[in-house]
């Protein structure tokens, strides 16, 4: 039984104190939006809204704070992705990138260690992909939603080819929703809001070109007279002119590149993966922050709110990147033997907290820290027996 689930909602208050946990969060939005400063430790895991609760399911807050498993559990970190995408998509009833995006994206991956991906998921990627079938194809060119679109097709892609190993035409019409909401350059439009995962347009292609590279029976089948197929061309067209704007889009592009070599979207691998060596930390993990300058980040306040954190902080290992470069250079087929590789497994089974998620602060406020979640699904990802798309030769560091 998922360990969150057989909780009774609750709050840090005690019994019929909802309305003052409604209080405390105003509170703790306005000083963490108007004053950051306030949240280098002045908030604590007590005085923070749950991370996620609806109904039966409550995650209490992430914080840097949470006490360290005593020993590694992937049962408790996929409770957690369960638990937390389950009170997403009932609660929002939308795609987030940061939440049941990622798990739609990952947790397909993970059924042949860990048992298939539950049934609802898909069942709440048709009542979205209906949704927006249902939209006029204005509407599907705002905001955030191409992301959500991108995500959409990615998760239906690799349920496809992670439990059955051929392309449903529900996962047809996600992908050619998905071509409809494409920019005229290639890209696909996201606000410059949430980063990493919601923060460019970039970011958003390197999605979409996932979904499609998840889908390859699907990409080769296409007509010449199909008109996907030059909206394909133009994606990979933008991902092979757009200079990567930074580190972080460039594991990526990788990623991309391990399930769809054909692209040619890396010159050569050992060129790509040198860097990430390079930017390893001496515990083993990697930091988000030493992947792009603060101003890369997005807009406004945020990179002032970056540059005034401490050295530690900045530079401390995440579970975000550390399981995103360890899973990614799996993917890649980096074997598990490889030394730096070996080194980041072993950060991720000794960092693990005990509600079965990583830690990754924010890089936008220090209320939800909702990249713990990615964190987690990369980080399971990448200590599970998780499928090598191309055997290639990594020369040692």
């Amino acid at each position: 039984m998922n360990r969150y689930a057989s909780k009774p909602l609750r709050n840090s208050y005690g019994a019929g104190c909802l309305e003052l946990r409604a209080g405390v969060f105003w509170l703790v939005f306005l000083l963490t939006t108007y004053f950051p400063g306030v949240s280098n430790g002045l908030l604590h895991a007590g005085e923070l809204p749950p991370q996620y609760a609806f109904e039966e399911i409550l995650i209490d807050a992430a914080t840097a704070e949470e006490p360290f498993a005593t020993q590694y559990s992937s049962e408790a970190a996929l409770d957690y992705l369960e638990a937390g995408a389950r009170a997403w998509s009932q609660d929002k009833q939308c795609i987030s990138c940061h939440t049941n995006g990622s798990y739609a994206l990952v947790r397909p991956m993970l059924s042949a260690s860990l048992g298939s991906s539950p049934e609802w998921l898909r069942a709440f990627l048709m009542e979205e992909l209906e949704a927006y079938e249902a939209k006029q194809p204005e509407g599907l060119r705002k905001d955030i939603v191409p992301t959500q679109l991108a995500y959409l097709a990615a998760g239906l892609a690799s349920w496809d080819r992670f439990h059955h190993q051929t392309i449903s035409a529900e996962t047809d019409r996600a992908l050619r929703l998905m071509f409809k909401a494409q920019s005229e350059d290639g890209s696909f439009l996201n606000e410059d809001c949430w980063p990493p995962l919601e923060s460019s347009h970039y970011q958003s292609a390197t999605v979409a070109a996932l979904a499609v590279a998840l889908a390859p029976a699907w990409s080769k089948d296409l007509m010449p007279g199909d008109p996907v197929t030059a909206k394909l061309d133009r994606l990979i067209q933008f991902l092979k002119n757009t200079p990567a704007p930074h580190d972080y889009a460039r594991v990526w592009l990788l990623w991309v590149d391990a399930w769809m070599p054909e692209w040619g979207l890396v010159e050569t691998n050992q060129d790509w993966v040198q860097p990430l060596w390079d930017l390893q930390n001496s515990d083993g993990g990697w930091s988000m922050r030493s992947f792009a300058d603060p101003e890369k980040w997005g807009d406004g306040s945020r990179a002032d709110r970056l540059r005034s954190e401490t050295t530690r902080q900045r530079q401390a290992s995440d579970g975000h990147m550390t399981g995103l470069v360890c899973m990614v250079l799996k993917h890649c087929a980096v074997s598990d033997n490889h030394p730096s590789l070996r080194r980041g497994l072993s950060w991720l089974e000794t960092h693990q907290r005990e509600s079965g998620r990583w830690w990754a602060r924010s890089l936008n406020t220090d209320r939800y820290h909702f990249i713990t979640y990615s964190a987690t699904a990369f980080g399971l990802a990448a200590l599970s027996e998780t499928p090598r798309n191309k055997r290639v030769q990594f020369s040692e560091p």
